[in-house]
């Protein structure tokens, strides 16, 4: 592979103002709060030139619930999700979201359930 394995994450939330003042209280951060077509996005601060992945706290009660069951939604980097999605079925999982455009800047994301049941996102440019 040509980067790291995680290349954001999602934190769920029911209160994006409870969690946002939870989150930049114990790590002293400030979170910026953005409206994505009817999904509020709390975006952790993000440096490209510092190491690690970006993250944000996600408040979508149709795709989101808070649960230590259910947990955060891990994105995985790709050049081109669509191999990975490709592979998810044969190997004993299902596709839940296919390869699907967040925007021309971001790129494009797609979900799936793994062997486990657990929930994981892909994501790419291409």
């Amino acid at each position: 592979m040509e980067q790291n394995m995680v290349g954001w994450f999602e934190i769920p939330v029911a209160d994006m103002d409870r969690a946002k003042g939870f989150y930049e209280a114990v790590f002293g951060v400030a979170i910026q709060v953005h409206d994505m077509g009817g999904t509020k996005m709390g975006w952790f601060p993000w440096d490209e030139t510092k190491t690690g992945a970006a993250g944000c706290l996600i408040q979508n009660s149709d795709w989101y619930t808070p649960s230590n069951t259910e947990g955060v939604l891990i994105y995985f980097a790709c050049t081109d999700l669509q191999q990975e999605l490709d592979r998810v079925e044969p190997s004993g999982g299902k596709i839940v979201k296919p390869k699907t455009q967040i925007s021309p800047d971001v790129g494009y994301m797609g979900l799936f359930l793994d062997s486990e049941g657990n929930r994981i996102a892909l994501h790419s440019r291409n």
